[in-house]
């Protein structure tokens, strides 16, 4: 497992439990739109042949996306979603530098910067990035 999480062969990072359940104490999630059935953190859940990017988001939306080249249409997404009056929180890593960070995060999310390297997956190492929850907040929740 070390040495997938330190090289490209996965860009699927399984959340830490314990983290999820903190989260999900204060947001009460519905739905986890991008999961593998045994990793799902919601009863309703997507999986990747479900297409998490294609399905209706409803609710208060958990996703932790594959942290790939497919990053931003998350992020989009999320945002997106938040407009149409839905809660979406995503753990994602804190790529300050990127288009989708300044596009659809940057002055339009709560950002919360997590001390330290998150231990996905049960891994025995930390991540070798920093990581971010990222809030999007449904309309009727700015109100």
């Amino acid at each position: 497992m070390t040495d997938v999480m330190y090289s490209s062969r996965t860009d699927l990072w399984e959340t830490p439990q314990e983290f999820f359940n903190q989260l999900n104490d204060e947001f009460h999630f519905t739905l986890d739109v991008c999961a593998l059935p045994q990793n799902a953190k919601c009863e309703n859940y997507y999986t990747p042949e479900q297409d998490g990017l294609k399905k209706p988001w409803m609710g208060t939306i958990w996703c932790n996306p594959p942290y790939g080249r497919q990053i931003g249409e998350w992020v989009r997404r999320g945002f997106f979603s938040s407009i149409e009056g839905n809660t979406v929180v995503m753990l994602l890593p804190a790529r300050t530098d990127t288009r989708w960070f300044h596009d659809y995060i940057y002055n339009r999310s709560e950002i919360r910067f997590i001390k330290g390297r998150l231990k996905f997956g049960g891994s025995r190492n930390s991540a070798p990035f920093p990581s971010m929850v990222v809030i999007f907040r449904g309309l009727e929740e700015k109100r």
